[in-house]
Formats: structure tokens, C-alpha cells, sequence
């Protein structure tokens, strides 16, 4: 689990085991040292820790750093339970899409803009400032009412390049609400995989 207030994501696993149950929080920046070393990892990792610290064991490798003092924040009350709008694209187009868009969006905000009506998606960018602005059109397939709703570009980029699966679906409720990026089909039976991300007000 992690978030930064702006996005979140939720990742589990059903084949990985505890002797009980716990919770810590660890910082980012040794996460992000683990995350570039252990791509070469031969053996599994082992994790062990305590109120104050973590270690880390894999191969000849160890590592350990400080833990987060405080309680992490209920992430389960700000993920939307009902989301009827679903819209459901392909990963890729829809990651260039945005690539391309954004570089004219605004360098303050980075909006884009999805405009879903029937199987059509409307991807634009626009920087009032300059009078730049793009928009590109791609098929989808939706359910639900037809909505505009803003994202910041490069949570969306983020999240798109690290999901598995030709397409994506994207669960919304409201333009003013949280969107939920999933997989469109499981690769791996044991992942469960879920990325929350909030909207930005757009320029009408």
C-alpha cells in the first residue's frame, strides 16, 4: 500500500505468507534502493522487523533502514465502493495518447482531459496561457453515463506503464471523484492490483 495524497495504490498477493499479522511504514527512499537491486535477486527475500526498523535479506545482500513512526491512514475509506461508470481501453494507445497530448498541456497542472461518450474517448490537453491545446480521438468500450473528467497527466503515465495486460479499465463514479485504474484481465492469479487517482477540476 502507499499513496502521497494525490494517488494511491493498493497491491497484495494470495501466495505470500506471515506467521501473524502487522503492519509498518516504510520510506520511500529505501524502497526505491530495494526496488533497483533485487531485479537481479536469485533467491527469495526475507523481512523481518521490528517497532523501530526493517531488514531486508536476499542473496548476500542486506539491507535495513528506520521505520515511519505513527499509524497509516485508513486507505480503504477513500477508495469509491460504487463506481457504475467503466470504461475499458487499450493500455498502450491509451499511455501515448496521453504522452502526446500532455506536452501541451499546462506546466502547472498537467491536465488532461477524457471525454467518454458511447465507444468513443476523447483525450485532449490544452495551456490557455499559450493557446496550445491537442485532442486525440480513440474507440473504447464504456458503460455508464457519459462524463468529462480531468487527470493529471503524469499519475496517469505512472500508473499506466506499471500495469500488466493489453487493456485497462477505468471504474468512476463522478468527475469530482477518485478514478480507479485495474487490470481488464488478471496475468497473474495471485496479484491483485489497484490504483486510485484523484481528479483535477477542469478549465471549462
Amino acid at each position: 500500500m502507499a499513496t502521497d495524497a494525490h494517488r494511491l495504490v493498493r497491491y497484495s498477493r494470495a501466495d505470500v505468507k506471515a506467521g501473524e499479522a502487522g503492519s509498518c511504514i516504510i520510506p520511500r527512499k529505501p524502497l526505491n534502493l530495494l526496488k533497483g537491486i533485487t531485479t537481479s535477486a536469485e533467491s527469495l527475500v526475507e523481512v523481518k522487523y521490528t517497532e523501530s526498523n526493517i531488514h531486508f535479506a536476499f542473496d548476500n545482500i542486506r539491507l535495513m533502514c528506520r521505520l515511519i513512526d505513527g499509524k497509516y491512514p485508513n486507505y480503504e475509506a477513500v477508495i469509491p465502493k460504487e463506481n457504475p461508470n467503466k470504461l475499458t481501453v487499450n493500455r498502450e494507445q491509451l499511455l501515448q495518447s496521453i504522452r502526446r497530448v500532455s506536452i501541451f498541456a499546462n506546466k502547472t497542472t498537467h491536465q488532461v482531459r477524457l471525454k467518454i461518450a458511447g465507444s468513443e474517448l476523447h483525450v485532449s490537453a490544452e495551456d490557455l496561457d499559450f493557446s496550445n491545446s491537442a485532442i486525440e480521438r480513440m474507440s473504447c468500450s464504456y458503460v455508464g453515463d457519459d462524463m468529462e473528467i480531468g487527470f493529471n497527466s503524469r499519475f496517469l503515465m505512472d500508473m499506466l506503464s506499471n500495469l500488466d495486460g493489453s487493456e485497462v479499465v477505468i471504474e468512476m463514479s463522478a468527475p469530482n471523484r477518485a478514478g480507479i485504474l485495474v487490470p481488464a484481465e488478471k496475468t497473474d492469479e495471485a496479484e491483485d492490483i489497484l490504483m486510485l487517482v484523484m481528479p483535477v477540476m477542469l478549465n471549462n
